[in-house]
């Protein structure tokens, strides 16, 4: 494949997760009015979601390194329209939770695999930058979903918007089945076995390279979790933002992690991996703090959690490559167990911190709702950030090839 189709590819592999995230997102609180379901259950298409992409990934990354990366893309993908078309058809917030489960089950295979794709043709170093191209895609990806998601809301109703996932799966794969070829040059017969499995698994979770960048993140990805799962309903019903306005904060916001992902390969060739991830740490807790305080203050507008949270996005656009590519570096023949296993671990977090934010969210509408929320939930995940990037990172995040008994399990 030529390097322009790889990059689409990931693109559109890793657009998966702001395409069904980000799109519904301005129909939320419309969606929870009309099926008359309370705020917890409104969460729960989201986080419920989150846990079933992290799941499935342990599976479908073994999968992947037992068949390739190709059929385990294609049967995803077909599962991910089926699931998006069904959830158009909904009559109730439970059977809508459902469906978005099941489209969670289908992201898992796009988002692994991408991640995947990238060790199989790159080593670390490259890739770290060809992960950052594909991200810029998804941030041009991101930067369509929300405003048309608030504009389908809008004027069309929000299973229309839901209808816009369907599109977008069967458009991505239908590309993939012309146009992708597998990866993964050598399959492994055994990986599926419950002892290789183990072992395989055993030895990722004991390389200190792969906590580093998976904890580098998934602490970047739960603040930004943070702020997609909470700012509709503080953007929309306490702000008092309309749906389109709503959507195009967030095209903004994409803009930013755009940005972020063209600083991440300026300063790689310039700074090396960790002094760039070391700086983009600072960006990160610069932003959470000055959110943090001036919530804090009582000050609740747009702009005190818009302007901070840019720079937040920026360094968000450097920590995602370097860390999902560091993760599955150390293990070139493992590459989806990998892949899988950092996954897993990211939507953890994110679907601990959906729990508490439905919760907290509850309040929204009523006299007393603020920003709250939304402001200590990035203040949180930031200090963290920044911890990882400082320590762990500086420490551990030269990659080294793990041990030869994994690469070479399926040879035993």
């Amino acid at each position: 494949m030529s390097p322009g189709l790889v990059v689409l590819s990931l693109s559109l592999l890793l657009g998966l997760q702001p395409v069904t995230t980000d799109l519904y997102l301005p129909a939320l609180p419309a969606m929870t009015q009309g099926f008359g379901a309370s705020m917890p259950q409104a969460q729960l298409t989201l986080t419920a979601l989150l846990l079933a992409f992290g799941l499935s990934q342990l599976v479908w990354g073994p999968m992947s390194d037992r068949f390739g990366r190709r059929p385990i893309l294609l049967w995803g993908l077909a599962l991910y329209a089926a699931a998006s078309a069904g959830s158009v058809l909904s009559g109730s917030m439970e059977q809508l939770i459902v469906w978005r489960t099941l489209q969670g089950l289908a992201m898992g295979a796009g988002v692994m695999g991408a991640r995947a794709i990238v060790r199989d043709l790159y080593a670390p170093a490259e890739g770290a930058r060809i992960m950052s191209k594909g991200l810029t895609g998804l941030g041009v990806i991101a930067c369509a979903s929300a405003p048309l998601g608030g504009l389908l809301a809008e004027y069309l109703g929000w299973r229309t918007a839901l209808g816009a996932l369907a599109a977008f799966g069967a458009g991505t794969l239908a590309l993939l089945a012309w146009r992708f070829e597998e990866t993964l040059a050598q399959k492994n017969p055994q990986a599926l076995q419950p002892a290789t499995l183990l072992r395989t698994w055993g030895q990722i979770l004991r390389h200190p390279t792969f906590w580093a960048y998976t904890l580098l993140a998934a602490t970047s990805y739960g603040g930004l979790f943070t702020f997609l799962a909470a700012s509709s309903f503080v953007f929309i019903q306490v702000l008092g933002l309309s749906r389109p306005a709503y959507g195009l904060a967030m095209l903004t916001m994409s803009l930013s992690y755009i940005a972020g992902t063209f600083v991440c390969r300026r300063l790689l060739p310039r700074l090396g991996v960790r002094r760039t991830v070391a700086v983009a740490g600072a960006c990160t807790l610069a932003a959470g703090t000055t959110m943090g305080v001036l919530a804090l203050a009582g000050v609740q507008h747009v702009a005190a959690i818009m302007l901070p949270f840019y720079l937040f996005m920026l360094a968000h656009g450097v920590h995602q490559p370097c860390g999902q590519s560091g993760a599955v570096g150390p293990f070139p023949q493992a590459a989806g167990a990998a892949s899988a296993m950092s996954g897993f671990l990211m939507m953890v977090a994110a679907f601990a911190m959906g729990g508490w934010l439905g919760h907290s969210l509850a309040g929204v509408g009523q006299a007393q709702a603020s920003v709250l929320p939304l402001t200590n939930g990035i203040w949180f995940w930031s200090v963290l950030i920044s911890a990882t990037a400082w320590t762990l990172v500086q420490r551990h995040g030269e990659p080294r090839t793990a041990p030869q008994r994994v690469s070479t399990a399926a040879t035993r």
